[in-house]
């Protein structure tokens, strides 16, 4: 399954598509999603906060990475309806990239046109959950019941998400019980990432802070965005190659 699963990825590009996540990500998703927890009026850094968090960084990495985004009042007062708006349309590239290669994966055609509606709503609830992914970290805070609750809304949220992203994105095209190993996979895969992250891009981070300034700290958060577009959809390849592992030849 391993050498099968391998195979499939270069057939379908995956480092390619993972680099694209990156980059339409860091552009479009993330700039979107400071902008929307300004105006939810979220305390602190906002949503910053929380890819701080998400990156495992603490100390001088975690100034590196807040310098490079300018603080919730900052945002508000600069951002205007125009530049929201072409947020949003960009956005909506960004999910298409996404159900193209969930497509890819699946060696499905592309969607008919009449379902792009069906990315202005993933991209809906893809902003819901990464931002109620970042309130979670300020419910019951200082108590013992914060990190259960956090595992309860990364964790179980995350898989219910990516669960359902994937068979509505694909319209419907391949069976719920199917997509379910998928997204289990990518949970799993993003604690990974999580702890590499730790290990990894913390130190990595003021390294390259001090050797090249802020263009550094942004190759690191670039080099993040990648592992999570690789884990991503990796981890739906996997799920995939179980199910052809089981499919009766």
């Amino acid at each position: 399954m391993a050498r099968r699963t391998w195979r499939r990825g270069v057939e379908i590009e995956l480092m390619h598509r993972s680099m694209g996540f990156a980059a339409l990500g860091l552009v479009t998703l993330i700039p979107l999603l400071i902008v929307v927890a300004a105006a939810l009026g979220h305390n602190g850094p906002g949503f910053v906060a929380w890819v701080r968090d998400a990156l495992g960084v603490r100390g001088s990495s975690a100034q590196a990475v807040e310098s490079l985004f300018g603080s919730p009042a900052r945002v508000l007062s600069t951002t205007t309806a125009l530049s929201l708006a072409s947020l949003a349309v960009f956005g909506l590239s960004f999910i298409a990239a996404i159900q193209t290669t969930y497509e890819r994966i699946w060696d499905l055609p592309s969607a008919p046109w009449h379902a792009t509606w069906r990315r202005a709503l993933a991209l809906a609830v893809l902003v819901g959950y990464l931002l109620t992914a970042e309130y979670s970290d300020h419910v019951q805070e200082g108590t013992p019941l914060q990190p259960f609750v956090g595992i309860l809304v990364t964790g179980g949220g995350g898989v219910a998400f990516f669960w359902w992203i994937q068979h509505f994105l694909l319209c419907g095209r391949v069976g719920k019980r199917l997509l379910l190993p998928g997204a289990l996979l990518t949970v799993a895969g993003l604690v990974g990432l999580r702890f590499f992250s730790v290990t990894v891009f913390s130190p990595l981070i003021v390294s390259s802070a001090v050797s090249y300034g802020p263009i550094g700290t942004v190759l690191i958060v670039q080099s993040w965005l990648i592992g999570i577009g690789f884990v991503i959809y990796a981890g739906a390849l996997a799920g995939q190659g179980l199910y052809e592992r089981k499919r009766p030849q």
